[in-house]
């Protein structure tokens, strides 16, 4: 099995009210217009939603992948998405959480992407010769400065937006 995973743990604070930050991560669309690289997300049957992501990677170009995931988790202090029941081969995790500190709320977010294979040469024909680690390595570069300029984004429109 041929298996490129990434990882990205990341907080930032808002001077906001925690309803408003609750509201603007329950709302995919400020994926797609603020999140570098996110292509789509569109809805399924079953409350399956479709994400589509894109990444510029050294030696392989231009990747994309598409993720089916559920959401799992809707409450006041966390938002939660993991792959879709039958999903086996595009993994995706997203939880988002929110701490209330009276006027700024600490968001704090967690990603992890897992693409397996049978074969490398699925994902691409070169993966192969690159490898597993090296593969992964430049796709959390890419998943972190993703997830940094979303949460500048983020932060930039929850606290403009007042």
């Amino acid at each position: 099995m041929f298996r490129v995973r990434t990882l990205y743990n990341g907080q930032v604070e808002v001077k906001t009210s925690a309803e408003r930050v609750r509201e603007f991560f329950g709302d995919v669309r400020n994926f797609v217009e603020l999140m570098p690289g996110v292509e789509s997300i569109t809805n399924e049957d079953g409350g399956v939603r479709r994400w589509s992501i894109r990444a510029d990677l050294p030696f392989l170009n231009s990747m994309r992948a598409t993720f089916a995931v559920r959401q799992t988790c809707n409450d006041s202090e966390r938002i939660e998405w993991s792959p879709a029941e039958n999903e086996k081969k595009n993994l995706l995790r997203y939880a988002a959480t929110f701490k209330d500190r009276g006027s700024q709320v600490l968001i704090s977010i967690e990603q992890r992407i897992e693409l397996r294979r049978q074969h490398a040469r699925e994902l691409h024909m070169l993966a192969g010769l690159i490898g597993e680690e090296r593969i992964s390595h430049e796709m959390q570069k890419r998943v972190h400065e993703m997830m940094r300029t979303f949460l500048k984004r983020a932060r930039t429109k929850l606290e403009g937006d007042e």
